[in-house]
């Protein structure tokens, strides 16, 4: 019953924001949902601290916020003066108290004598990946919960890479975090005294004007883009978020002028009003996109989740009807446009995916001599395994992908940027149309190569104290009592991310895991089949992630359905 302490802590604070009291007030009379608010502190996940809005130590709020930027301004001042110097940029996206959590960031960061990079209006999470990089700052900080539902807010951490922290400098963020005995009383300076100190500056566009300049970079085929510019007709929508600009004025730059924006969808909108769900992995969230691309006749439909990290791609068929591409069969589709059209390719070029994402990437990427390079889910790994590249020489990066839609073409930002994407999904669409063919046929040519790959995700959400049990049950259930088969399909090798072992089941030799450790199972299946078992690390919910092979679409489409069967009655 230790919550009750907290909550009597907070019920007794006498300056406690005006909203945040009449909030509490109301959650007097409701027991549960007091102690939901109050059980735990928000922890660090894949995305960093991410919650529902709310009063309480388990609630996004400006009392939690600044506790998270308490926690990374100790940080910062233990790296010494010179990180303390070079500051901290902070962004924020469309949701709701996103603008004001921003501003209590550089509150707290005043207080310490760090300065804050502000930027004046809403800004895409891979613009602050960059902007990290192009001011130099120690760190970084983007107020998001990307495709959350519109109840949620979010706090990223960046480092100076420009990356989302990885689990040695999240640790130590966290612990600096833990630290914190009262998030009630941590000191504050207020915006005036912070601008009149210097220690606050707000963000013009020149740092927008860079992020677009080297977005013409990517580019691999100007002259292919210039002969189908006119005629390759494009639908965009921003969810209600923040690429609006960015995608807008990034295909015009490159010469796309044939780009419908779905209007009810342009401008920004806590509540996302016109979708279920923020989220182009979600294809209700195509629905105006495709009414848009009838009207157009479009040959493509982009669409960016809230923060534009995500970007989701729908194309039509020989029936004409739109149909939204798995991630994974998108991020195929570029691996094998970029190899086959950056030329000469390194020697030690390398892409990265993560141990979720279709084993397809890999088969594209041997095709064309690439090594792969398997990473935890969660992009802040691969922007570490870049940045380790780039200091050893070991390999040059070519592309990262994970199978929910992100995608890095170039390096210049160091996590999944939809507007790079969008950039080369439109490229890709022009390419193929110049050849007198859709992405769909050049879907089926690559799985005419390397054997028709399909994959699926299952998830359940279980909110509240008693969901997060389940899900720790069912993860020990499987660890305990491992799969031995998935319909006919034998299970090869356990791999727990826990213990980073590896189990032939064959002979029980048990191999090392060079990643990590983490909360994953995933079963190696014959034939290139697989399952996998994690938790999110941002939502309550827990996932099962299938993949198959097969040598026809019919047989994978089988296989796929087996292996889910089999995994998902056991659940049951």
């Amino acid at each position: 019953m230790a919550w009750k302490d907290d909550y009597q802590r907070w019920k007794e604070f006498k300056e406690l924001d005006p909203d945040l009291r009449q909030q509490l007030d109301e959650l007097s009379s409701n027991e549960t949902r007091l102690e939901e608010a109050f059980y735990k502190p928000l922890t660090f996940g894949t995305g960093g601290m991410r919650g529902e809005l709310g009063p309480g130590i388990n609630r996004m709020n400006i009392y939690t916020i600044r506790k998270a930027a308490e926690g990374l301004a100790k940080y910062i001042e233990n790296q010494g003066e010179e990180a303390k110097k070079q500051g901290v940029v902070v962004a924020h996206d469309s949701r709701h108290q996103s603008p004001e959590f921003s501003l209590e960031v550089a509150k707290v960061m005043g207080a310490h004598g760090i300065k804050t990079y502000l930027f004046t209006s809403l800004r895409p999470t891979p613009v602050l990946s960059f902007s990290v990089r192009h001011l130099g700052t120690a760190a970084g900080v983007v107020i998001t919960a990307s495709h959350n539902p519109p109840e949620y807010n979010g706090f990223k951490v960046y480092n100076e890479d420009g990356g989302q922290v990885p689990p040695a400098q999240a640790e130590s963020i966290v612990e600096e975090v833990n630290a914190v005995d009262n998030e009630l009383a941590i000191e504050i300076v207020e915006q005036s005294e912070l601008e009149e100190k210097g220690l606050l500056q707000w963000m013009d566009d020149a740092v927008d004007e860079a992020y677009l300049s080297h977005l013409k970079s990517i580019t691999l085929n100007p002259d292919v883009i210039q002969s189908q510019a006119d005629d390759l007709k494009i639908v965009f929508t921003p969810l209600h978020g923040t690429a609006y600009q960015f995608v807008k004025e990034g295909l015009d730059q490159l010469g796309f002028h044939q780009v419908t924006i779905v209007e009810e969808q342009a401008k920004p909108d806590p509540e996302f009003s016109t979708v279920d769900s923020p989220n182009p992995e979600e294809h209700q969230a195509f629905t105006l996109a495709i009414e848009y691309g009838k009207k157009e006749n479009a040959d493509i439909l982009i669409g960016t989740d809230p923060d534009a990290d995500r970007l989701g791609v729908a194309v039509r068929g020989s029936d004409g009807e739109y149909t939204v591409l798995t991630g994974n069969q998108l991020g195929s589709l570029m691996l094998d446009y970029i190899l086959a059209n950056k030329t000469p390719l390194p020697d030690n070029g390398i892409m990265i995916k993560t141990i979720v994402t279709s084993e397809l990437g890999r088969a594209v990427a041997a095709y064309y001599g690439v090594d792969t390079l398997d990473t935890l889910t969660g992009f802040k790994f691969i922007g570490e395994k870049i940045l380790e590249f780039e200091k050893t020489g070991a390999h040059q990066f070519l592309f990262g992908y994970e199978e929910s839609y992100g995608y890095l073409i170039s390096d210049f930002a160091r996590d999944k940027d939809a507007v790079q994407a969008a950039m080369m999904a439109a490229e890709l669409a022009a390419y193929w149309k110049s050849k007198g063919k859709t992405l769909f046929d050049a879907l089926d040519e690559i799985y005419q190569r390397h054997g028709y790959y399909l994959e699926d995700l299952h998830s359940i959400t279980l909110k509240g104290i008693s969901g997060t049990e389940q899900i720790e049950q069912m993860m020990a259930d499987f660890r305990e009592h491992p799969l031995e088969k998935a319909g006919d399909l034998k299970v090869q090798a356990v791999e727990d991310y826990a213990t980073s072992e590896r189990t032939y089941l064959a002979d029980r030799s048990v191999e090392t895991i060079d990643l990590p450790k983490s909360n994953v199972v995933k079963f190696l299946l014959e034939d290139d089949c697989w399952c996998c078992l994690r938790p999110s690390g941002t939502e309550p919910k827990i996932k099962f992630y299938f993949g198959v092979r097969g040598a026809t679409r019919e047989e994978s489409e089988q296989r796929l359905e087996q292996v889910k069967d089999a995994v998902l009655k056991r659940v049951e």
